[in-house]
């Protein structure tokens, strides 16, 4: 299936389904609320894993970012998701995710988000259609990439605080 024929569950303000599915091309061009997880790594050392996503992601292609995750699926459950997410992207696997909830909007996307966080000291193996670099960095270097490189800006909105303040 192309990926944007993959039906998506629309949300409303209050966080919760609508009800309503759309193909996700639909919810690109509209800009339409819909639900996505983010997955912050880190390893027991205290750095975090920061990567570049590919020129071919439908929303901010070829940018920086420091969590791997994705929009929910149909009937699927965001504790799910993120697991999925974070396996398909990162191969980030057998380890607990601890979460939040948080809300983001721009002018390219509007979402609400389900925010997680893991230890993982095992190996990290990229999803090529989504990962072209990758390296674990400490927060300071962190914190100086975000301040030079172009980074995903849902993911600095809405996780940053889990790793530091700017």
């Amino acid at each position: 299936m192309n990926p944007g024929d993959e039906l998506v569950p629309l949300y409303g303000e209050d966080g919760r389904p609508t009800g309503e599915v759309v193909p996700r091309r639909e919810v690109r061009a509209r800009n339409l609320r819909h639900a996505a997880t983010a997955v912050v790594v880190r390893n027991r050392a205290g750095e975090v894993y920061v990567h570049r996503r590919t020129d071919t992601k439908d929303v901010f292609p070829g940018r920086y970012d420091f969590a791997a995750g994705g929009v929910l699926q149909v009937g699927e459950e965001p504790y799910d998701a993120a697991v999925r997410e974070v396996a398909e992207e990162l191969g980030v696997t057998g380890v607990p995710l601890r979460s939040g909830e948080a809300d983001y909007a721009d002018e390219h996307t509007r979402y609400h988000a389900y925010c997680f966080t893991c230890v993982y000291d095992g190996p990290i193996t990229w999803q090529p259609e989504e990962v072209v670099w990758g390296a674990w960095v400490s927060v300071d270097d962190l914190r100086e990439m975000v301040r030079t490189l172009p980074f995903v800006p849902d993911t600095v909105g809405l996780l940053w605080k889990v790793v530091g303040d700017v």
